[in-house]
């Protein structure tokens, strides 16, 4: 059986998904860190989270664009 493509709107859902993952992973790690340093009186945690909140915002990215990659028929 042929795997089911994929609708346009779908596609189009996935991709303007990925376009808000990015900047809302490092959004919510500035927050959380931003948090903790205020919680803790530090000054390093919030710059830790961006990063961290950065890092797995492109993990997710990769993912996608692996997982996307191997749908198209490249088997």
């Amino acid at each position: 059986m042929p795997p089911r493509r994929k609708t346009a709107a779908s596609q189009y859902a996935v991709y303007t998904s990925l376009a808000l993952l990015l900047p809302a992973s490092t959004l919510v790690g500035y927050a959380i860190g931003y948090w903790l340093d205020k919680r803790f009186g530090t000054h390093w945690l919030t710059i830790l989270c961006l990063i961290l909140g950065s890092a797995g915002g492109f993990v997710q990215l990769i993912r996608q664009i692996v997982r996307d990659s191997n749908d198209d028929g490249s088997r």
